[in-house]
């Protein structure tokens, strides 16, 4: 990274203010370019459109010649077919069986008639396709161009056509026909004629209908251009094409007209106009974003300057040092705050290589060291960064917090690194003063924890001492009865209770000082026999029936077995005082212990200890503040107990919860840890000696 200019020596560098060309000249030359392109644009669709006309034109050219020939030979053929007539025999039924024939095999026909010499009818043969044409009106108006164009054919002794006539029908219609004549010879002389009535639109049909395109339609037409007649669908373009071919016939001659037509719009007459259209669109596309670019281009310029100005004057007010160096450990650039820290100007530090003029002398060959595995990229810098020393211009030394990262480019190439410097003096200042009132606070929590541990005690030293008071007077009440046998058993008692209090001194002391307290393995059944005595005492005096629930085989759990056993204690004694305090009938109390399954892949098994009672429950208002400390609702109590038990299976791992027993009652239940094999194993060993001993003894 290369040292930021400002953007005045910037503009120096680049040879002053940014130079731009004129938009003036630059739009008109583009303006001019963009009509070039469009007329040739133009002019390359104009003269496509007229290659595919010419293109179309010529091709209904060749379709009318061939249509032409097509009816030329098709008259021929029937010309042919009429000639296989035997007109000259005398049995008129044999000729129209032959006429008949003739007439289902070729369609345009309408009519076949033998005349004689005189063009008297002998026998007439209608088409079976359609009703008798001539039934109506006959044809005496068709008479003379008849006898013309058997004069004709007599002359040339061959076929003859008459001019075409139109037919009226029955139906309001009517139809365009022409006849031919044959003329009949036999050893040389004329015996008779054949003749036969053409429908000009079914020669259009059958002759030249297969051939015709969906655009295309055919007619015959007179020498004005009157329509005789038409065969193809309705025109459906604008774009009309036509070709025209004279069909001169022995007797007549009659125009056959082709059309075609295209549909609009006619964009791109084809596919090279198309190509040729696309690629000028796409010029012009081109140009129009080559303007963006260049429009582009002087706006970057613009905000590039703009934007070198905001950096620098962003870099000058920040208050972080930045130092970028090469991969050589050459500075390539510092920004002021980091001359303001060391006291060396930006001249002084640029191209600076190893040793930095800032660093301590004593500590000069270190900070080589570091760096040169830095820059061999073999230890990478931690993220949230490292302290060091530097030393300013005037010999001084200040602590200096560093961050540094790989100075990556554009193309993904570490080109050096990047460091961001914070003075923290100041911060260490401030971390002494706090460092001190922390001592101060500590002090004070010391003192509040006297207190706390005195309300802890008193509390938890009022249920041994009640026990030994009791078994004190049990113990009287035997001395003057003289049972010495019983009394032994109650001044034990009484011993036990005192060690007990002894032990509660020493677990309460070390749970107001929060430090690890001792721990062992312990069966779930010790626990709930070593607090029976006292369960039971006060369930006598209460008339509270109590029921132990413990399976056989449960594992041993890791705890501070007197904390533990404080915990079922004050549990059982607070359910059978709410059970007192509601007056319940038949009050009864469960202590029962279960294996609770954790699941798959849990790390820890944890045993369940339940204190399950009949009693009235717990209200709403008093579940949310339960195990608040100080908290209670007895006159005479303290509000520690459950606080202090929730404290102690917490500092277990474990957690202690209530619910509604149903239908009348609550269960408190906490859970704790198994102890690990190895340790139970060992605190087994050591029942069984402590058990073999006693024996022994």
């Amino acid at each position: 990274m290369s040292a930021i200019l400002p953007l005045s020596s910037w503009r120096r560098a680049a040879g002053g203010a940014p130079r731009h060309f004129g938009f003036g000249s630059r739009s008109l030359l583009w303006v001019l370019l963009l009509a070039l392109v469009a007329a040739l644009l133009g002019l390359l669709v104009w003269l496509a459109g007229r290659y595919e006309a010419s293109h179309v034109q010529s091709n209904l050219d060749r379709d009318a010649a061939a249509a032409a020939a097509d009816i030329r030979a098709g008259l021929a053929r029937n010309a042919q077919s009429l000639q296989a007539l035997q007109s000259s025999r005398a049995d008129p039924q044999a000729w129209l069986l032959d006429a008949a024939r003739l007439l289902r095999e070729q369609r345009e026909w309408l009519r076949i008639e033998w005349r004689d010499a005189q063009l008297n009818p002998l026998a007439v043969a209608e088409t079976p396709y359609l009703m008798p044409v001539f039934e109506r009106l006959g044809r005496p108006q068709a008479q003379q161009d008849l006898a013309l164009a058997c004069a004709q054919a007599r002359r040339g002794g061959g076929p003859a056509y008459s001019a075409s006539y139109f037919v009226p029908q029955a139906d309001g219609l009517g139809m365009e026909v022409m006849d031919l004549c044959l003329p009949q010879v036999q050893s040389g002389e004329l015996t008779g004629y054949v003749v036969a009535t053409y429908s000009l639109s079914e020669i259009l049909a059958t002759m030249v209908g297969a051939q015709l395109t969906r655009s295309q339609q055919i007619s015959f037409n007179e020498a004005d251009g009157t329509r005789l007649a038409l065969h193809g669908v309705k025109q459906r373009g604008n774009r009309t094409f036509q070709s025209q071919q004279l069909l001169d016939l022995p007797g007549n001659t009659i125009v056959l007209r082709m059309e075609s037509w295209r549909a609009v719009p006619d964009l791109f007459p084809n596919v090279l106009t198309a190509l040729v259209t696309a690629m000028s669109i796409t010029l012009v596309a081109v140009l129009s974003i080559l303007v963006k670019d260049v429009r582009r281009r002087v706006q970057v310029e613009h905000d590039l300057a703009d934007a070198l100005a905001f950096r620098k004057a962003m870099e000058d007010s920040l208050v972080t040092g930045l130092r970028a160096r090469d991969l050589e450990g050459r500075i390539t650039y510092v920004n002021p705050a980091f001359c303001d820290m060391v006291g060396f100007s930006a001249e002084e530090l640029l191209g600076r290589s190893l040793p930095a003029p800032y660093w301590p002398p004593e500590l000069a060959g270190e900070y080589q060291t570091r760096q040169e595995v830095r820059l061999t990229g073999q230890h990478s810098p931690p993220r949230n960064g490292f302290e060091s020393v530097f030393m300013r211009k005037d010999g001084s030394r200040f602590p200096v917090l560093i961050i540094e990262a790989p100075l990556i480019n554009a193309q993904g190439a570490q080109t050096g690194w990047m460091s961001a410097f914070l003075d923290i003096s100041e911060q260490r200042r401030i971390e002494e003063l706090s460092r001190a009132s922390q001592e101060r606070l500590q002090a004070t929590a010391r003192l509040a924890t006297v207190g706390e541990m005195a309300s802890l005690l008193s509390h938890e030293l009022n249920q041994p001492l009640a026990a030994i008071s009791s078994y004190a007077t049990g113990s009287l009440n035997l001395l003057r009865a003289g049972d010495g046998e019983n009394l032994e058993g109650a001044l034990q008692r009484i011993a036990q209770q005192a060690e007990r209090a002894g032990k509660v001194i020493k677990s309460v002391h070390d749970f107001v000082r929060r430090r690890d307290q001792d721990r062992e393995p312990t069966s779930p059944q010790a626990l709930v026999d070593a607090v029976m005595p006292l369960v039971t005492l006060q369930a006598r005096k209460l008339g509270v029936s109590v029921v132990t629930r413990l399976p056989a085989g449960l594992a041993r759990v890791m705890c501070d077995r007197t904390m533990v056993e404080q915990v079922l204690l004050n549990l059982a004694r607070n359910a059978m005082q709410a059970m007192d305090e509601a007056r319940v009938l038949r009050p009864s109390l469960t202590i029962q212990a279960r294996a609770v399954n954790p699941g798959e892949g849990a790390a820890k098994r944890w045993v369940e200890f339940s204190v399950i009672d009949v009693g009235p429950g717990i209200s709403a208002q008093v579940r949310q503040q339960l195990f608040t400390p100080f908290f209670t609702t007895k006159a005479e109590g303290m509000g520690l107990g459950l606080s202090l038990c929730r404290t102690v299976v917490e500092q277990h791992g474990g957690a202690l919860v209530f619910e509604p027993h149903l239908p009348q009652g609550t269960i408190f239940r906490f859970t704790l840890p198994v102890a690990e094999a190895g340790a139970e194993r060992t605190a087994a060993a050591a029942e069984h000696t402590a058990a073999n001993a006693a024996d022994t003894a």
